[in-house]
């Protein structure tokens, strides 16, 4: 390939883990190069207000977060830049990084920021309202529900977790499980079906979300009596997991049975010396911007003392 560059430190994937990697790598010096990835900001562009990030009393945008870290790591000198990678050869160092199938970037240290993509149902409705009352956390967006009706879909741990969190502060959780039982542990199964308002529609799945700018309710169909029944909402929820972007990495990278990048205890470094992996690509336990965030500190703080020692030989 003739289109090669050398750069010292590459950051792949955007949102608050890339971004704040490529802050903390500027100010170090290690002139960072940030590709954007096909989610340029993460899942924070699909959110409206955030609520529980420090330091915003009022609340902010999620895309008006997102552009803001952008504009403070380019304040201190990182390159950001368009482009998706599509292929990694972690086998040498430095290591290479192909982008839009066209660029070859050879880093000294690579910081891995794609997040995991939230799996959906599929529906036209769903992809409508994602900014309308439809969303994959509810400990992100729950709160805009306080005392009102919601829908969880999902039958496993995540489900529950969710539903158990919702009904806390809503008036009422319908947990929507396409089957007669549910995947999630026996103790999370016990602790959601001992919550009175909790309502479990069991052999059920989603026919559409109803509303025009906000989700104004549901249509259910049960699965084995084709019945129809419409429910009015304020939120609709999907917890049906997550997808780590990671496809690209499996043949370098160990992951767990899920696909999540595994990194050594309280760091950021990879089984490969010189790849770093913040955000959700690795947690698949907090899935916060703050977490997020923080892990993008740790990389890039990894990533210098990585450099450091390259330097010193």
């Amino acid at each position: 390939m003739n289109n090669v560059e050398k750069v010292h430190c590459l950051i792949i994937g955007s949102g608050p883990a890339g971004y704040t990697a490529a802050i903390y790598a500027s100010r170090a010096g290690l002139q960072p190069v940030l590709y954007q990835g096909a989610e340029p900001g993460g899942q924070l562009m699909l959110t409206t207000e955030v609520e529980n990030f420090p330091g915003y009393p009022h609340g902010i945008l999620g895309p008006q977060m997102m552009s803001d870290l952008q504009e403070q790591a380019s304040r201190f000198g990182a390159d950001i830049r368009t482009g998706v990678a599509t292929r990694v050869d972690f086998s040498t160092s430095p290591k290479k990084v192909i982008i839009d199938d066209e660029k070859e970037i050879h880093a000294d240290a690579v910081i891995i920021a794609t997040g995991a993509s939230a799996k959906w149902l599929g529906l036209e409705s769903e992809s409508r309202l994602r900014a309308g009352g439809v969303s994959s956390c509810a400990v992100c967006d729950g709160f805009f529900h306080r005392g009102k009706p919601v829908a969880v879909v999902g039958g496993g741990d995540s489900a529950a977790e969710e539903a158990s969190y919702l009904a806390k502060i809503c008036s009422k959780v319908y947990l929507v499980v396409r089957r007669d039982k549910m995947r999630a542990s026996q103790i999370m199964q016990k602790r959601v079906m001992s919550l009175p308002n909790v309502e479990i529609l069991w052999n059920t799945e989603t026919v559409e979300i109803l509303g025009e700018q906000t989700v104004t309710g549901a249509r259910f169909r049960n699965v084995l009596t084709n019945e129809i029944r419409e429910i009015e909402l304020s939120g609709f929820f999907v917890a049906i997991g997550h997808q780590p972007n990671t496809a690209i990495f499996k043949d370098y990278l160990a992951l767990d049975e899920q696909g999540y990048i595994i990194t050594r205890k309280g760091s950021t470094h990879t089984n490969i010396e010189g790849v770093f992996a913040c955000g959700d690509v690795q947690d698949k336990i907090y899935r916060q911007a703050i977490t997020a965030a923080a892990s993008g500190c740790m990389a890039a703080l990894d990533a210098e003392r990585y450099l450091a020692t390259l330097e010193i030989h």
